[in-house]
C-alpha cells in the first residue's frame, strides 16, 4: 500500500496582546491562472479570519444577532509586497486597532513560513442595528460589555482606507453582472469577496494579469439576488491606477482602486 502523503493542518493561536494568528496552506483553488493568490480570495481569507477572531472572543454572529446588531466589513486597503503562491504556507496575523467613532479598525499582516513579508492590510468594520438597518456608534457596542476596546495604534505599510472617487465624465462602461445564488452568503446578499472578482473580471484582458501593488475596496450597498450590477471604470496608465465603481439600479454597490 502506498504511504499517504503528509498534510499540514491549519494552526490557530493567540499571543499575549490578543493578536490572532492563523497558519494555513494556500491551495490551487485560491489562486489565479498564474498560480498566485487572487484578490477575491485575499478578501475571503481576511474576512473569514476576522470573523473567527470575533467568534473566539465571544462575539459570534449568533450572539450579536441576539443583541440586534451585526459587524460588517466596510473598507479594505491591502499592499501586496509579494504575492503568495500556490502551495505556499502562509501565516495571517490580525488584531484590533483603536476604534474610530463609527468603525472598528483591524490590521492584517501576512507572511510565509520563512518569515518573508507578503501583504499588509488595514480594514474598517461598521456596527449595524439589524432592525433599523442603520450604522451605530462603536461606543454603544462597547457599552454592551462584550469586549475590551483596543488602544493599539500601529504603523501600516499600506494606503489608508478611505473614499474612492470616479469622475462620471471620465468613466467608461466595462461590464454587467447579474447577481446569482452562488454570489450570496448567509446574510442574504452578495458576499464581499465576490466584488473583488467582479472588478478583476471587468478589466480588459491585458490588465487582468497585472500584479497590482495596492488594492483598495469599499462596500457601499449590498447587491441582492437578481440585481444587475453595471461596472464602470477609468484606467490611468500614466499614474498606474485603475478606478472601478459597480452600481445597481438603486445606488453605488462597491468601489475599487488598483495600483501597479
Amino acid at each position: 500500500m502506498d504511504k499517504k502523503p503528509e498534510t499540514k493542518d491549519c494552526k490557530v493561536y493567540y499571543d499575549d496582546d490578543l493578536s490572532f494568528h492563523v497558519e494555513q496552506n494556500l491551495y490551487f483553488t485560491q489562486c489565479t491562472a498564474d498560480h498566485i493568490l487572487s484578490l477575491h480570495e485575499l478578501l475571503k481569507i481576511t474576512s473569514d479570519i476576522a470573523v473567527e477572531d470575533f467568534n473566539n472572543r465571544c462575539m459570534s454572529r449568533a450572539l450579536l444577532a441576539e443583541k440586534g446588531v451585526a459587524i460588517l466589513v466596510a473598507r479594505n486597503s491591502f499592499r501586496i509586497h509579494k504575492y503568495p503562491e500556490e502551495n505556499e504556507r502562509i501565516i495571517v496575523h490580525t488584531w484590533e486597532e483603536k476604534s474610530e467613532p463609527l468603525v472598528f479598525v483591524r490590521g492584517f499582516e501576512i507572511e510565509n513560513d520563512n518569515g518573508e513579508h507578503l501583504i499588509t492590510g488595514l480594514t474598517s468594520w461598521i456596527l449595524v442595528d439589524v432592525n433599523a438597518r442603520r450604522i451605530m456608534p462603536i461606543k454603544k457596542f462597547d457599552d454592551m460589555g462584550l469586549r475590551t476596546p483596543s488602544e493599539k495604534k500601529s504603523e501600516f505599510d499600506c494606503l489608508p482606507y478611505g473614499k474612492i472617487s470616479l469622475n462620471e465624465e471620465e468613466a467608461v462602461f466595462l461590464d454587467e453582472r447579474v447577481i446569482k445564488y452562488s454570489d450570496l452568503d448567509g446574510n442574504g446578499h452578495t458576499n464581499n469577496s465576490r466584488y473583488g472578482a467582479f472588478a478583476v473580471d471587468a478589466l480588459p484582458q491585458e490588465y487582468q494579469t497585472k500584479r497590482f501593488k495596492d488594492f483598495r475596496i469599499n462596500f457601499a450597498k449590498e447587491a441582492m439576488l437578481g440585481q444587475k450590477v453595471k461596472i464602470y471604470g477609468k484606467i490611468d496608465d500614466e499614474n498606474k491606477t485603475i478606478t472601478i465603481v459597480g452600481r445597481t439600479e438603486e445606488a453605488v454597490s462597491f468601489e475599487v482602486e488598483l495600483k501597479w
